[in-house]
């Protein structure tokens, strides 16, 4: 049994649990920090194992893949241990892609306007009879819908920070709205590492997608 390791327990990583362990994983989930009671609850009644106030090397040294909560940058210590060891990382909403690659996905990004893009988007896919959900950073984590209510359209809006793990994420329709400065000590203060970040969410596309893009936007 491939055994998946989550770091953060905040709603992607607890999705990200959920859907693991409801696909077969063994799964562990490790927060650094306090786990909301809820949060705890919630993987208590699915029989997950999880730690808080702590990160276990020699449990999170054993998995075979990690699934990396947004909130943590790479320069953490157990970040640069794990990049050490070589163990792989995916974001939430890769491992959400694994399960939903059938489905039409829609992702949306951009420096300013993505929660209201997003909602306006899966608003008028629902007043057209379509069975969408908006998830992502917007509701529920892309992982939790996949696994409690799967739809035939998810609505994804995706950070700089989960475009950053993705390996085969491919939305069949990428939405980039806008790129100013934001979240350069992420990026090592180079603005040029964020645009590339962005410009992750079209990376998988093919010739059947869609990008649709600002050209008005200097950035872009």
């Amino acid at each position: 049994m491939k055994k998946l390791i989550i770091l953060g327990a905040a709603e992607s990583g607890i999705g990200a649990a959920l859907l693991g362990k409801q696909q077969g994983y063994d799964v562990f989930v490790s927060d650094s920090g306090a786990i909301k009671e809820s949060f705890k609850n919630e993987l208590m009644q699915q029989h997950i194992s999880f730690e808080e106030n702590k990160h276990s090397w020699e449990k999170i040294s054993a998995a075979d893949e990690i699934v990396k909560s947004p909130g943590i940058p790479e320069k953490t210590s157990i970040m640069q241990k794990i990049r050490s060891a070589n163990i792989p990382v995916i974001s939430e909403i890769e491992l959400a892609y694994r399960f939903a690659r059938d489905a039409n996905i829609i992702g949306i990004t951009g420096s300013n306007g993505k929660t209201t893009t997003t909602a306006l988007t899966c608003n008028l896919l629902k007043n057209a009879g379509i069975n969408a959900a908006c998830v992502g950073n917007i509701g529920y984590s892309f992982a939790r819908q996949v696994a409690t209510d799967p739809v035939n359209y998810y609505v994804v809006e995706i950070s700089s920070f989960q475009l950053d793990d993705i390996k085969e994420f491919k939305p069949h329709i990428a939405i980039l709205l806008n790129i100013t400065p934001d979240h350069l000590d992420r990026y090592d203060y180079n603005f040029e590492n964020y645009v590339a970040s962005k410009f992750r969410i079209a990376m998988n596309q093919t010739a059947g997608d869609y990008f649709i893009y600002c050209k008005d936007d200097p950035a872009i």
